[in-house]
Formats: C-alpha cells, structure tokens, sequence
C-alpha cells in the first residue's frame, strides 16, 4: 500500500472544485477509461483575464483525484501564461508528494490543463509526435524522452511511474531503456556484426550481453537470468526472482531476451527457459 500524505487524503476525500462550468471558456481532457484514468478540467475567465473558477471531472485512483482537486486550486486567480508555468512537480508537491508510482497523475494534470488553454486559444493540440513504443497505454517514444530528461529518470521504473509506458506487457522495456541510455548518452555494448563467430565468442558475446543489456532492466522488476547452457544458436537460461513466477514471463523471453540476443549476438539466436 503506498503512502499518502495528510492533503493527498484531504483532496482526495474532500476534493475542491468536481464538476462541471457549462460556460467553460477552455475544456481540455486527457487519458482514458482504457488505461485507467481521464480527466476533464474546466476553466472560466474574468474580465481581466484571470482564472476565476476551475472545475474538473475525473475517473482514477485517489493520486488522480487529489491532482485534480489540488490544480483547480492552484490555477484560481492565475493568468494562462502563469498558469502554463505549473509543472507536474509543482502539483505534487503542492500536496506534500506522491508515491513515485503515481507521478503520472500529476503529469495528467498537467497535460489537462494544457489542452484547455490550446481549446480556449482555438488552438488544435498537436497529435501525438513519435513512435508508439508502449502500445498498452499510447506512448511515443518522444513523451518518453522528454519524460526522462524533465524529470531526471534513470530507469524504467520511473519512466512508468511518470508515463506509464512499461506498466502492461513489459515487451517495450528494451526499447524504454534504450531511450534512457540515448538520453543521457551511456555507451551500449558494441554490436557485433551478423559474421560466423566461434563458439566461445559466441558464449562471450551472450555472457556480455545479458550482463550490460538485460540483466539490469530485469532487476529493476526484482527479477534476474542465469545462463545455463549454449548449443549452436540454442541458448537456455533460468529466470529467478520475480521473472520466475511471472505469468508474461514467456513474453519476457522472446520479446525481450530473445529479441536482444538476437541484436547483439546472432539473428539466428533462439532462447528457451530451462524450468526446475
């Protein structure tokens, strides 16, 4: 269970502002029923141009529902340019902190709030820039990056904390940790080329590749792989931790394992799991 501070619980079980201003002049709404949680903020402007009430509707947990309550609060008697300068860190710690988990709420927030300006503006909010990476929950791999430069995050942990993306399937983590490393430019092991390799370059290469590759993004979900044999292309290992119990652990392997394998080592590599 996570741990809330006292205002988390104070908006959440007695949020400010829920409803609707059906004069609004800026509507924005952001996520969905299908991944869990939406919201819709309204905003009404004074003749000088300021935010004189803010309202919003929203479907999540109680991090979603104190986000909202705390920015209807926060954006009250704000113009829209200073309004614009709230970040999700602002959000979360306006409530005293979030768990690391539910740093996507404040993030929804924010992205709300942006849409209702671009609607009062006229403005049409640019569809989404990039490649979808996480398919589960619709993220590119450009709201990824910008993720884990503004908010300085270093594993795919935090990516899905803030994003979401790699909190489903988990086959789009190797590419998450690609950006992260892309981001803040840490080498990658060096790629072999696709030429006959002897066998203990072979068994050196996949040890290499396990090591810096995919050990490290299966440890960030308490799970772990051991090496256990190679024959030609055939490489079998052992899943321990919470890998081993996993349910998508075989999604894991071919998706994952298999598919970096085969990008460092050999296209020819195929990776089966060796059961107790």
């Amino acid at each position: 269970m996570w741990e809330y501070t006292d205002k988390v619980k104070e908006h959440f079980l007695n949020p400010r502002n829920v409803g609707v201003i059906e004069d609004a002049d800026g509507v924005g709404e952001v996520g969905s029923l299908a991944c869990g949680d939406a919201l819709t903020l309204y905003f009404k402007l004074d003749d000088q141009g300021r935010i004189k009430d803010a309202k919003f509707q929203t479907f999540g947990c109680a991090s979603a529902i104190a986000s909202s309550s705390a920015l209807t609060e926060m954006i009250k008697g704000l113009t829209l340019e200073e309004a614009q300068k709230i970040t999700n860190d602002d959000i979360a710690k306006f409530l005293g902190g979030l768990p690391k988990e539910k740093m996507h709420c404040s993030v929804m927030g924010f992205d709300a709030l942006k849409h209702a300006v671009a609607n009062y503006r006229g403005e049409k909010v640019k569809e989404k820039e990039g490649t979808i990476v996480c398919e589960c929950f619709d993220v590119t791999d450009l709201e990824i990056t910008r993720a884990v430069k503004e908010n300085n995050l270093k594993a795919i942990e935090d990516v899905t904390n803030y994003t979401k993306a790699g909190g489903g399937c988990s086959k789009c983590h190797g590419k998450i940790q690609e950006l992260i490393d892309e981001a803040w430019h840490h080498k990658k092991p060096k790629v072999k080329s696709n030429k006959k390799l002897t066998n203990v370059q072979k068994i050196k290469l996949i040890e290499e590749t396990l090591e810096k590759v995919i050990r490290p993004s299966l440890k960030r979900d308490h799970g772990n792989i051991e090496l256990v044999d190679v024959d030609g292309d055939l490489v079998s290992v052992k899943l321990h931790g919470s890998c081993a119990f996993c349910s998508k652990s075989p999604i894991t392997l071919k998706n994952f394992v298999e598919s970096k394998l085969k990008e460092y080592v050999s296209h020819d590599i195929l990776v089966e799991e060796v059961k107790e």
